[in-house]
Order: structure tokens, then sequence, then C-alpha cells
């Protein structure tokens, strides 16, 4: 199951998630970086959990659920996050964004209202050349900020 969607596909036993997903399904947000799970730009969820699609295989999905980018920001469930990160300038090149995105996607659902240094550790795992990270945990806390108001009403 990808984003909500069943699919049925024969695949190469060695086959990463990251060239399933990109190659074969076409959801090209989930971005190929470093290839060694360093980078983070690969970051995808499977059955709820964090996971870099450049480690895994895709048959160990099998009857698993994945969500990308693309079905996080098409359910809206990352909208605050998306403006966000567009208003405080925390994506430039926007290579790392999914991933970032994802991973503080995980973290908000946890921690609704995260100190810095929580934000920070969040994002160990993901690499960006760009900015200098000020900008991304400042969206990360207006986006949490957003999420708390919209829960409140």
């Amino acid at each position: 199951n990808v984003n909500g969607e069943r699919i049925d596909a024969d695949v190469p036993p060695r086959l990463n998630l990251s060239d399933f997903l990109r190659e074969h399904l076409k959801l090209t947000g989930t971005h190929v970086g470093c290839e060694h799970g360093v980078c983070g730009a690969c970051t995808v969820r499977v059955n709820g959990e964090i996971v870099r699609s450049c480690l895994i295989l895709a048959v160990q999905t099998q009857n698993g659920f994945v969500e990308t980018i693309e079905g996080l920001s098409d359910s809206g469930e990352i909208a605050d996050l998306q403006a966000a990160f567009r208003e405080r300038n925390a994506l430039q090149c926007g290579f790392c964004t999914p991933g970032m995105i994802m991973s503080t996607a995980a973290l908000l659902k946890h921690t609704p209202n995260p100190s810095d240094e929580q934000i920070e550790h969040a994002l160990e795992g993901n690499l960006c050349r760009c900015t200098g990270y000020v900008n991304i945990v400042s969206a990360v806390k207006q986006a949490a900020a957003a999420l708390a108001k919209g829960a409140a009403q």
C-alpha cells in the first residue's frame, strides 16, 4: 500500500524502496542523495515509522504501508509545514526538503510543541548544503504554532 493505494508489483529482490518509488511508481518526491542512509533525502514512512528508503528493499514493505511526501501533501497533513518552509525561506535548492518535511512531520506528530533542541535532534539525519538550518528550525516552530492554533479551534 503506497499513499493509500494498493500496489501489486513484481520487483527484483535487491531493488531498494527508493528506486521502486521513483522508477516504477514515478513518485519522484523521494530524492536519492547519498544511497547510504546518511543524507535523509529519501526519507519516507513505512508502517508509520520514518525510514531511509535507500536502505530497505522494496520487498521488505510487502503487506505494509508506505507514505511518501506526495501522499502527505495530497492528504493535507503537511500543509502547515509546507507553508512555513516557504514563508521562512527554509528551502533553497529544495533537494533535501522532502526528507526534512517527512522527518519534521513525524516529530510534530509526537511532539506538538518541540524545543529547538528537539527539532535539531529530529533533523540530525537530514543534511542540507544550502541553509544553516536556522530557517528550518524557525519553519518547524511556525508550523507547530499553526498546528496548535488549528487544534485549539
